[in-house]
């Protein structure tokens, strides 16, 4: 059971939350958290953090401390990362066809976006963050153009390394933008669409980074850690983000 299922599972327990039960902790598990904490008589804040989770573990009916089910305590990934990783493994389609998971996240972000992606074939780098970001934390401003990458630059606040940082990189011809997994001594570890055309974790070299270009959400939980230090050999080598 992942950290997304038991949380649901104990907000529909405690008459919290009636949406799917699913992993992904979208804006219905936001408001169902929030309606719990203010139950409960805790800060309102709509996230997952340990004192909720705790409460979350008590029996409804007693109202007492007794322990439920694992998992119980706070992953150290960022909402936004778990999210991310859902994706791993989605491919765009080759040719005129295109995914319509990819698609759907360009209508569900609405505006221009939406009538302007149309085709998969489109670099979606930006899109994917974009929609990952929409999804988990709605009230966080994105960029007026999400989808081109180098705008990521001056999203949110800038910080050193840390899991579920977005990383904004230059290359020929435009930019790239993913989430930090980690690092090994030459190549940040990425965690990004548009990838060898999907939803994968690259390195990426460290001289593509543009200046700023760690960036974390104003409405986000705080990092958790700092740089996390991997071997060369745990991911490949980026070759196309196009």
């Amino acid at each position: 059971m992942t950290f997304a299922q038991w949380l649901i599972s104990r907000l529909r327990t405690h008459g919290a939350y009636m949406g799917k039960m699913d992993d992904a902790e979208g804006r219905a598990v936001i408001e169902a958290l929030q309606r719990f904490q203010q139950a409960k008589g805790l800060p309102v804040t709509g996230k997952a953090d340990q004192a909720t989770v705790d409460a979350l573990r008590a029996d409804p009916k007693s109202d007492s401390n007794i322990v439920t089910i694992l998992p119980q305590k706070v992953p150290a990934e960022p909402i936004w990362m778990r999210e991310a990783r859902r994706f791993m493994g989605l491919k765009e389609v080759a040719g005129s066809a295109s995914n319509p998971t990819i698609i759907g996240w360009a209508k569900r972000l609405g505006g221009w976006v939406a009538g302007f992606y149309t085709n998969d074939d489109i670099p979606w780098c930006g899109l994917f963050v974009s929609n990952v970001l929409a999804t988990t934390l709605p009230k966080e401003f994105l960029p007026t153009n999400p989808l081109g990458a180098l705008n990521w630059r001056t999203f949110g606040s800038e910080v050193s390394p840390a899991p579920g940082a977005i990383l904004v990189f230059a290359r020929e011809g435009g930019g790239h933008v993913g989430f930090y997994v980690g690092e090994d001594q030459t190549h940040f570890h990425v965690l990004g669409g548009n990838q060898s055309n999907m939803v994968s974790i690259t390195r990426v070299d460290k001289s593509r980074l543009v200046t700023g270009g760690v960036r974390w959400p104003k409405t986000g939980e705080a990092p958790v850690g700092g740089r996390v230090l991997l071997s060369p050999s745990g991911a490949p080598v980026s070759k196309s983000e196009v």
